[in-house]
């Protein structure tokens, strides 16, 4: 593995890079109980978005993990889940906003608390959007990495406590250039009463093109998916 780039992410923070096209990215949960969220877009037309539904439906999962594609709304590949020791990533959560901080944690203002303030999720992906041109109207799908969120039959969300353990990770290869925009933060049905967000690391690597394989031959929308990416380099 060629490493091109270490980084950890502490609690509360938040960043921004460019996947580019055969590279790929782990990130590692340190201390367990992490949620990253995440929204992508195509680096080169950034009107082209993650699609979290249409990843869902072509690919006949209610859970993302190993062997699974993010789809764009454009039917790309936006990244591959080549590698995953966690086993499930929530995509129906979406990420928390400043009332809801508030609410869950109560106040804490930059005044009294300084760089510990409570942030939330929202900010911190607009804060790194808006390094890209991209504004709250491209705040569309995030996909909480590391989080479990069950579904009864009765339709009610819960969230699952102790979905990810400490050194747990994914790993994701771009089959193309992939503006990558996350936040460490907790995940907003977390019920811990307690504001506490989760380190992480980011691996940024130079990858072996068959490590998409396993993602590729998992069933025929992502056949057609690899190939519609592909198209767009020609």
């Amino acid at each position: 593995m060629n490493l091109l780039l270490e980084e950890t992410v502490p609690g509360g923070g938040h960043t921004s890079l460019i996947v580019k096209r055969g590279q790929s990215l782990r990130i590692t949960d340190l201390r367990g109980g992490a949620n990253v969220s995440v929204m992508m877009v195509n680096a080169t037309e950034k009107s082209e978005r993650l699609n979290l539904p249409d990843s869902l439906k072509c690919q006949h999962t209610a859970k993302l993990t190993t062997g699974h594609c993010l789809y764009s709304d454009m039917g790309r590949v936006l990244a591959a889940i080549v590698a995953d020791t966690c086993g499930w990533h929530d995509s129906i959560g979406g990420v928390s906003n400043a009332d809801e901080v508030f609410e869950q944690y109560g106040s804490g203002r930059y005044q009294e608390l300084r760089n510990s303030f409570y942030r939330n999720g929202t900010d911190n992906l607009l804060v790194e959007m808006s390094k890209w041109g991209l504004t709250i109207s491209d705040l569309l799908m995030t996909l909480n990495l590391f989080s479990r969120i069950d579904v009864s039959d009765a339709g009610t969300l819960s969230f699952v406590t102790g979905n990810s353990k400490a050194g747990d990770y994914v790993e994701l290869y771009a089959p193309m250039n992939t503006l990558v925009v996350l936040t460490a933060i907790q995940h907003p049905l977390d019920p811990n009463p307690e504001y506490s967000p989760k380190p992480v690391k980011l691996e940024l690597s130079e990858a072996d093109r068959g490590v998409a394989e396993v993602c590729r031959t998992a069933c025929d929308e992502n056949v057609r998916g690899f190939i519609n990416t592909e198209r767009f380099f020609l």
